[in-house]
């Protein structure tokens, strides 16, 4: 009998899991936001982003990007002599709008 419920418990907490996901995950996510916000010519591409600010960092080494779809924001994170430093740009235009020291 305990070997029948195992397997039930495991399946029932999976399923709790999945169901307490976001709606967005299942959309993919931030990564999926700005596809579809690119795609739509709402917002640059990554690509065009870290063209405009790797080279302002010179020395740094590049972490990689995230993005935020209720700012419609990149945020590039770099590190350098075990310190995080964070550029925060406006994927519309490309402006920076926020960079740590």
């Amino acid at each position: 009998m305990k070997m029948l419920l195992a397997p039930l418990a495991v399946l029932t907490l999976v399923a709790l899991g999945a169901a307490a996901l976001p709606a967005r995950a299942e959309n993919g996510g931030e990564q999926g936001e700005a596809r579809r916000e690119r795609q739509a010519g709402n917002i640059l591409s990554i690509r065009r982003i870290e063209q405009i600010v790797l080279p302002r960092m010179a020395g740094k080494q590049y972490l990689g990007p995230d993005y935020d779809a209720a700012a419609m924001a990149y945020r590039l994170k770099f590190i350098q002599d075990g310190k995080v430093y964070f550029v925060d740009v406006d994927a519309r235009s490309g402006r920076i709008i926020g960079q740590t020291p």
